[in-house]
This record gives structure tokens, sequence and C-alpha cells, in this order.
């Protein structure tokens, strides 16, 4: 090894030679500057009590810990390390007088040139050292070296009892943790050479340079270029967590991550930064030495003016002697991977794509997404298969060059009014019987084309109309996807780029492969529910009475509102009765759930109530036994559905009028000078049950008084209960009473409740009026 000299950026090397029995007898002041040691202190000593000691299960952090203690003669703050000593003090590193001096003087050497020798005959064993300078203020004392010293003489991968790593008698180089004298740690790098000595024999020369100077020099070797202008943010750490060396790519992420700074643990507090994850993740990599690969996370400056995504990578760097010394951190901005924005793309499809059960909107939501994503064109055109409630396509004009096959659900583009689209949303899209629109359905394989082609003698020869806006609009590259669920096709979708000059990939295929598949499923989703709809909501209206008629005893009317929610049509019903003689029987129920079910159950519910009032029993009585027939058909199942029910009849001869409730909200009641109330009758038991617990409640109505039946949706949501509901409807009878007709009552009633949004459930209103 040749003599040391500069080290990278001008960092001049410690060096110190040490005996074949691991005992130091030349050191440098550069030595003494990186450990705190003069050479008086250390020369004659064993090169281990250098060495950082083994660690120890210490389940304390490092932030929690007490400060380490320095040695005894460190030089303490506000003292000066070269004050002059106290009358009586023997100086720094001399032996007290009691003490016997070494025999053979330390040669004086140039700083900086060469090591301070001892004589040869200090290269005995630690234990021969002199006991004189162990209660002295020079090195510690051997207790103290038996205690922090590495055992057997430096541990693992250290020569036993020299201090020097194990190996060959080549040159051998690594990092080594250093304990200096005022207890502070340093990594270093050391090299170490056999070295020939006239006096002392076989020797080894050792020289370190702290691992921050040596990875951040300045030498032009392509390991410090690599670094220099390496991408990836690196970092090393050491077991406190404190940053002790980072790249300029660190040094630019300092603005979302303060704590890239040299001589800054993650421990340190920084208002609006939270690195408890982080910590707990080097601690761990620290302990296990178990690499943590590709940890994503969010960081934003203190500030709030910057976010940043980073990926970081931690690994432990271990010693010579493999001693874990610390933790070096790799981290990779992916704020604008593509591969990241892919990702979230599809994350983003997951929400916005079929967030209602309406085929167009969801058909809307996916062009909507895509541009300008992945493309700068989309429509999405759906066949009538899947818009039941479209005109058939085989009643419009078809040609041999141009067929009907889709209707347009959605179209989106990176240009105002979308100038590529041919046909409006809703209109039909005609297509060439032999295109790739057809070819898409027919295999039920997408369709892609990297650079479109529009040579003569292509599909678009019979379609100049679509020709013309492909030239006309630099439309260069297409992808065609059908939209397939459950078996079926639905339609296609077809992305475009004109204004990205890039051509579609491989990559993007896979991409839009994936968002027409989310979009396909919940498009048929939305397509079986509006299918199911329809048709409970056709048998309900047909189940329901056409025409009310309350004869010379009451003056009627209705309003019926189904639900727009998920679950679909309900099962409210009304129904108005006439009697022998001036009486009526007015009717309003609820069966429980929603559908297709819910709406028959509601059809045999009504017809019951029907046959049973013209046996003329008191209401309580009709009750009891519509309760006793339905659950006979149940059969004891506990899911078969019930039902709620106010049944009320006026007699316009007595004008008494009685009811009953089978678990329903009671009827408002508007006297004729416009006050509002709710009778107070027994609600009963739901129909059903079998229990039969109904009574009857009679009450006499003045010429003009309105009775209001409802159903539960018109006075319970989500956010208000049936008291608040009934108290909402009490305020709308009052301030529509006067209306001159009795249906505009009824729609001016249900429009102050419900408004212009959705209905959350169904609606009956029945409302009968009585007549002088």
């Amino acid at each position: 090894m040749s003599a040391p000299g500069k080290g990278p950026r001008g960092v001049v090397p410690a060096v110190a030679v040490i005996d074949g029995a691991g005992v130091l007898i030349g050191w440098t002041r550069a030595a003494e500057e990186l450990t705190g040691y003069r050479g008086a202190d250390v020369l004659g000593r064993p090169a281990t009590l250098l060495l950082q000691p083994e660690p120890t299960a210490d389940p304390t952090p490092p932030r929690d810990r007490p400060p380490p203690t320095p040695e005894p003669d460190a030089p303490q703050p506000g003292t000066p390390e070269d004050a002059a000593p106290q009358p009586g003090t023997p100086e720094r590193g001399t032996p007290p007088p009691e003490a016997p001096q070494h025999s053979a003087p330390q040669h004086s050497a140039p700083q900086h040139s060469a090591p301070q020798h001892s004589t040869p005959q200090h290269s005995a064993p630690a234990s021969s050292a002199p006991a004189s300078s162990a209660s002295g203020e020079g090195a510690p004392e051997d207790a103290a070296d038996a205690q922090h010293g590495p055992p057997e003489g430096g541990g693992a991968g250290w020569e036993k009892g020299t201090g020097i790593p194990a190996g060959g008698p080549d040159a051998r180089a690594g990092l080594v943790e250093v304990r200096r004298r005022d207890g502070a740690r340093i990594v270093v790098r050391v090299e170490v050479a056999p070295l020939a000595t006239e006096n002392a024999g076989e020797s080894w020369l050792v020289s370190a340079i702290p691992a921050a100077d040596d990875l951040s020099g300045g030498t032009g070797s392509l390991l410090e270029s690599l670094i220099a202008h390496f991408p990836v943010a690196m970092a090393i750490w050491d077991t406190d967590l404190r940053c002790v060396w980072l790249n300029g790519a660190a040094e630019r992420l300092q603005r979302v991550f303060p704590h890239y700074r040299i001589g800054r643990s993650l421990t340190d507090p920084v208002p609006g930064v939270d690195t408890e994850a982080a910590q707990e993740a080097m601690r761990r990599v620290i302990a296990d030495g178990t690499p943590m690969i590709d940890r994503e996370a969010r960081w934003a400056a203190p500030d709030g003016s910057e976010a940043l995504t980073l990926s970081t990578s931690l690994f432990r760097l271990e010693g010579v002697n493999g001693r874990p010394l610390g933790v070096c951190s790799l981290a990779l901005d992916i704020s604008h991977s593509r591969a990241r924005d892919r990702l979230a793309l599809l994350r983003e499809a997951s929400v916005r794509i079929g967030s209602t059960l309406d085929i167009r909107k969801t058909a809307q939501e996916l062009a909507d997404l895509a541009v300008p994503v992945l493309a700068d064109y989309v429509t999405v055109d759906l066949s009538e298969e899947t818009l039941p409630d479209a005109e058939p396509l085989q009643r419009l004009p078809a040609t041999e060059a141009s067929i009907p096959v889709f209707r347009r659900a959605g179209v989106a583009s990176v240009h105002d009014g979308a100038p590529e689209s041919l046909w409006p949303l809703g209109a039909a899209v005609f297509v060439p019987p032999d295109s790739p629109f057809t070819k898409v359905l027919a295999s039920r394989r997408p369709h892609f084309e990297a650079v479109l082609d529009t040579s003569p003698g292509s599909w678009l020869d019979q379609d100049p109309d679509r020709a013309r806006i492909i030239h006309g609009t630099g439309m260069h590259t297409l992808i065609i996807v059908p939209l397939e669920a459950r078996g079926d096709i639905l339609g296609v979708a077809v992305f475009v780029r004109n204004a990205n000059p890039a051509p579609f990939t491989r990559d993007d295929l896979v991409l839009a492969e994936e968002l027409v598949a989310r979009a396909a499923l919940s498009l048929d989703n939305a397509r079986r529910y509006t299918r199911e709809r329809a048709t409970a909501l056709a048998l309900q209206r047909e189940l329901l009475p056409r025409e009310l008629c309350g004869g010379s005893a009451v003056e009627v009317a209705s309003r019926y509102l189904p639900s727009a929610v998920h679950e679909g049509v309900g099962g409210d019903w009304y129904d108005v009765i006439r009697l022998p003689g001036p009486r009526i029987a007015l009717v309003v129920g609820d069966v429980t759930g929603h559908g297709i079910n819910a709406a028959a159950t509601m059809g045999r519910l009504r017809t019951a109530v029907r046959t049973l009032t013209y046996l003329e029993l008191p209401p309580d009585e009709l009750l009891a036994h519509l309760d006793r027939l339905v659950a006979d058909e149940s059969c004891g199942d506990l899911d078969a559905a019930g039902a709620t029910c106010l049944y009320a009849v006026y007699d316009a001869t007595t004008r008494r009028c009685t009811m009953a409730a089978a678990g329903h909200p009671p009827p408002a009641v508007v006297a004729p000078s416009g006050e509002v109330t709710f009778p107070a009758l027994p609600s009963g038991t739901p129909i059903g049950l079998g229990m039969g617990a109904f009574e009857s409640y009679g009450l006499d109505l003045d010429a003009g008084t309105l009775l209001a039946l409802y159903t539960d949706g018109l006075i319970e949501t989500r956010q208000a209960d049936l008291d608040a509901g009934m108290a909402r409807l009490g305020s709308a009878l009052a301030g529509a009473v006067r209306m001159p007709t009795l249906e505009g009552l009824c729609a001016a009633v249900v429009g102050a409740i419900v408004g212009d949004g959705p209905a959350e459930d169904d609606v009956a209103l029945l409302m009968a009026r009585t007549r002088a």
C-alpha cells in the first residue's frame, strides 16, 4: 500500500500502525482529529479500544436513550482542549507522577507525513501495557477496554486480539464503525495493508476516511460520477437514524422531505411532516437485515405547496465484521409514472363508472374517463337490446353500404363540440357491413390499428362520410373494443387519437380492454335493473285502480310516485271502494320489499281487501281476516312479504268515519278551517304476522273536511323520522288546502315534500274531501 496522500476532496486519511499483537505503535495528527485521541493516549494500547462495542438488546429507541458518556478527559463545552493545566495536575496524556513512565519515548514525526511510533517493546499484548496510564487522564482503563471492546479482541470478521479485519495477507478495505473519545460514533472506510518494520516486525498500516467524505469525494472515478448523476435519491442513515450522507437527487427532494439533510435525524420533529412509519421501517431493517423494497408513500411539503409520491427501498449497511452500521435509502419519484397513471385510471374507473344504474350515464362515464388520459376521442355505441326504450333499429332505412347497428350512448373529445362525431347522442350509428365494427361484433375480439389505414381499397371506401371526418380531423390510430358482459355483446367502444401524435401501443390496448370490461359489467347491471324495474312498474300500474270515484260521499284524487333508487319499484297501493248506500271505503297500503315480487303481492292484497270489503266487515275485523289470510299463505315463512295497511269507511249519512291501522301511519285530517290533525288511532301489527291485534277508531267529519291517506315514502327519509315527516306533511297541507281542485292539491303536496329530486321510496297519496 502506498503512503497515504490526499483523499477525496482533499481529505487527509487518518493513518495508524498496528503491530502483530494488535497494539497501536503509530498515530498521525489526522487520526487524532478523527477520533479525538492523542498519540500519547493510545500508543501502546490495544487497537480494539477504538472499535464500537457489540450491540446489546436495548429496547429503548435511540431518541429516548441518554447521550453517550465521553471519556474522562474528553474536552467539555466551554473548556479549551489545550488549556493550561492547573498546578499539580498532570498534563493531558501524561501519566500521574506515581505511575512509572514508558521506558521508550515516542518518536516525533512531521505532522500528516508519518505516524508516531513507540519502541518495539510496546509490541507486547494489551495486558502488558503499563497500569499507570489507567489511572491518569489518558487512555481508557483496562476495565473499560474489556467492557467496550469487541469480544475476542474485535468480534466476528476480525483477527483475534488485533482489531485487523480477518482475511489474507493482501490489502483489505471495508466499512467500520469507530468510537470517538467523546463517546460519539462515526462510520469510516478503512484500508488495511501489511507493513514490514525493522523494529516491530510484521505490522499493519491502517488508513481511514469518514464514509461520508469517501462517498461524496470528487476523485472523478466512474462510481462517483454515477452516484453524483444518479436520478434516484440516495442517503445513508446511521443506527440513530441520522443522515450522514446524501447525493444531489436527495438534496433536491428536501422541499417535501426536510430530513434529507446531513446531521438531521428522522426523530427530529418538523412541523407538518410525520416520519413515524419511516422510522419504524428503518429500525426493522437495521434489526433483522431484511431489505424493504418499493415502499410507496406520499410526502407533502410542510407548507402544502407541493406533494410527491416516492417509492423507497431500504438496505442495511454492515461493516467488515458484519455489524449493522446504518441504512441506505433509495427513493424514486413516481408521481408522474406512466404505469402509476394507468393504475390511477383503473382505480378511478372503479369509482366513476357505474355510479348509477342509468345505462346512458354509465356509457358517458366511460367516454369521459378515457379522454384525454388514453384517447383524444371516444364513443360508446350500444345495441338496441341494451337500450330497450329506444326505437327499434330495424325500422330505420339501410343500404348495401351502410346499416344501422348501434345507438350512440356516450361521446367525449378533447375538442369542443366533438367535431369527430357524425352522430349526436341517441342517434342511430350506421356502419358498412364489412368494417372493423362488424368484425368486432362477429369475432368478439378487439380491433387494433397502431397506424390507421386510410389508403384506397380499405373499408373506408364504403364509408365516404367517415373517411372525410378521419382525414379532416387527423385521426391516425384506432382501437375498437367490444362491450361484452355475461356472454352478451352490448355494443362497442371506439378509441381514437388525433391531437396526440403518438400511436396506440399494445399497452394502450390492454388498458382500453380493462376499462371496457369494467364498464360492460356496469352497463349490464344497469340494463338488467332497467328491465326489471320497467316490468315491475308496468305490473304495478296495471294493478292500481285506473279511475277513482267517490260517488256522492266524497271527492277523491290520488298520486303515485315510483321509487328512483336502486331497489326498484315497491308495493305501495291505494283504492276507493263504493259500498251500498252513501258509504265509501278508502284503503292505502305498503308491501315490504321492492321489485316484481312486491308488485305481485300488492295485487293479491288489493284483490283480497276488495273481496273482504263487500262482506261489510268493520275495519278491525277486515284487517284481522286479511292478516290471517296472508299468514296462512306464508305457511310460517318468515321471509314472506308482509304489509302495512290503513282501512277507513265513511258514511255520508252520519258523517262518521271509522278506521283501523295495521302498522300504518295515521291519516291527516284537515278541517274546513284549515287546521291539520293526525288522529291517535291504535297502530296495530303489520299484515302477515297472524296476531290480529287491531282496533277500530271513529271520528265525525264536517262537510268539506279533507282526509289524506299516504304511505311512509311520503314522510320518511334517511335524514328524518316519521314524526318530522308528518310535521312536514301538515305544513304542506295547510299551505295548499285552498287549492281549487283536489288534483292540484295532491300535486302540490307531493311536490312540496319530495321536490325535484328522486324519491327514496315509493310514494302513494290518496285524498278524499267530504261533500256537503
